[in-house]
C-alpha cells in the first residue's frame, strides 16, 4: 500500500506548480497591499461621512479578504494532503487510503474551479450581473418555462451567497412571467453568468395541455454587467425617450399596483427597458437607466467595440436553432449545453441552481 501513497505524493508534487501559477494570477501580494490600504481607510476619521463610498470600500474589502482567504485554505488543504501521505507511509496504515482518495479528488476539483476563476479577466467580469428573462412564442407554456429559469438563477445566487434584487417583474396571465429582470450582487457575478446569455430550450409534457402531449418551449436570458461608474457609459438625454405608465400584470408582492412604471427607449439602438417594481417612478427610472447602461456595456464587450456609438440594436430570435442549452424532462432527463457538450442528467438539481458544471465548462471552452 505504501506504493499507492507514494503515487499520491507524486500527483500532489505535480499540482504544486498549478498552485503557484494560480497564486501569481490572483496577484495575492497586490491584494494584501490593497487590503491594508482599505483597512486603514475604513478606520480613518470621517470614513462614514460619505455613506455611498464607505459601503463601496467595505464591499471591496470583503471581496479581497475572501479571495485571499480562499487561496490560503487551498494551500492549507494541499499541505494537509501531503502530511496525510507522509503519516500513512510512516505508519503503513491502509485504513487512510479511502480518506486520501476522497480528499485528493475534492481538492483537484476545487483547484480546477479556482484556476478557471483566474480566467475572469474581462473588462466587466468582476462586476455584478443584471439578468433579464423573456419567453419565446407559446403563451402560458413559455411563460412558465421563463419563471422556472428565473427560479434556477435565483437559487444559483443563493448557493453562492450572492444577493439578488428584482428590477422588473411582469406576471403572466395564467402562470409564469411575461418578463423580469434581476441584479445579482457578488464578486465576478457577471464573469460567471455571462455564459448563460442566450436561448434556453425546454422539452416536457406540458401541465397546461389537457391531452398530455410533449411540448418544446423557449425562453431567452440576457446577462449584462452592472455599470456603477456612470461616466463609463454615458446616457445622453437627447438619446432617450421616457414613457410613464400604470403597472400591469397579476401583481402580487413583486409589482406595486399604485406606482408608476417607467419604460425607456434608447433611440440610437432601439433598445427598450422597463421597470415597475418600485413605489416611485423615480426609482423605476433609476432601475431602467441601470439596465440600459448594462445592456450597452454588454453589447460593447460582445462586439469588441471601442465606442458606444457603434452599437446597433440586435433582436434575439427565441426559437429552434438558436438555443445554447436544452433541458429535457421527457422521455428522459438531461440538461445539455450545445456549445461545450457538457451535460447533467440530474435535471432537478440543475433547476435548483446546480449549474456550476455548465459555467466551468464554458470558461474552459472559451480559454
Amino acid at each position: 500500500m505504501i506504493v499507492e501513497y507514494e503515487e499520491y505524493k507524486t500527483k500532489l508534487g505535480a499540482l504544486k506548480p498549478q498552485l503557484e501559477t494560480i497564486r501569481r494570477a490572483l496577484k495575492l501580494d497586490e491584494v494584501s497591499a490593497e487590503i491594508d490600504r482599505l483597512q486603514a481607510e475604513s478606520e480613518s476619521d470621517g470614513f462614514w461621512s460619505d455613506q455611498k463610498n464607505s459601503q463601496k470600500v467595505l464591499q471591496r474589502l470583503k471581496q479581497l479578504k475572501n479571495k485571499r482567504e480562499s487561496f490560503q485554505k487551498m494551500e492549507s488543504r494541499y499541505d494537509d494532503l501531503l502530511a496525510l501521505c507522509d503519516m500513512a507511509i510512516e505508519e503503513d496504515d491502509i485504513s487512510l487510503l479511502p480518506e486520501l482518495e476522497s480528499e485528493f479528488n475534492a481538492f483537484t476539483t476545487d483547484l480546477e474551479t479556482t484556476r478557471l476563476t483566474t480566467m475572469l479577466s474581462g473588462e466587466y467580469d468582476s462586476c455584478n450581473a443584471i439578468l433579464s428573462f423573456h419567453p419565446g412564442a407559446g403563451g402560458t407554456e413559455a411563460q412558465d418555462w421563463t419563471e422556472m429559469l428565473y427560479r434556477m438563477y435565483t437559487r444559483w445566487a443563493e448557493r453562492h451567497g450572492y444577493k439578488y434584487t428584482i428590477l422588473d417583474y411582469l406576471d403572466g396571465e395564467e402562470a409564469g412571467i411575461k418578463s423580469a429582470a434581476i441584479r445579482i450582487d457578488g464578486e465576478n457575478a457577471y464573469g460567471y453568468l455571462k455564459s448563460e446569455s442566450g436561448v434556453h430550450r425546454l422539452v416536457r409534457i406540458s401541465p397546461f395541455d389537457a391531452s398530455g402531449r410533449r411540448q418544446t418551449s423557449f425562453a431567452a436570458v440576457e446577462v449584462m454587467p452592472e455599470i456603477t461608474d456612470t461616466s463609463e457609459i454615458e446616457l445622453r438625454d437627447e438619446d432617450i425617450e421616457m414613457q410613464v405608465y400604470r403597472s400591469s400584470g397579476a401583481g402580487g408582492q413583486k409589482v406595486n399596483k399604485t406606482s408608476s412604471a417607467v419604460r425607456l427607449i434608447h433611440k440610437p439602438t432601439g433598445i427598450v427597458v422597463s421597470s415597475q417594481v418600485e413605489r416611485s417612478h423615480f426609482q423605476n427610472l433609476e432601475n431602467c437607466k441601470e439596465m440600459l447602461r448594462a445592456k450597452l456595456a454588454e453589447i460593447k464587450e460582445r462586439e469588441h467595440l471601442e465606442k458606444i456609438s457603434d452599437i446597433k440594436g440586435v433582436q434575439m430570435k427565441i426559437d429552434f436553432g438558436s438555443a445554447i442549452r436544452s433541458y429535457v424532462f421527457m422521455p428522459y432527463t438531461l440538461a445539455k449545453d450545445q456549445r461545450t457538450g457538457f451535460e447533467n442528467g440530474n435535471i432537478n438539481a440543475v433547476m435548483d441552481g446546480d449549474i456550476d458544471g455548465f459555467i466551468n465548462a464554458y470558461l474552459a471552452w472559451k480559454a
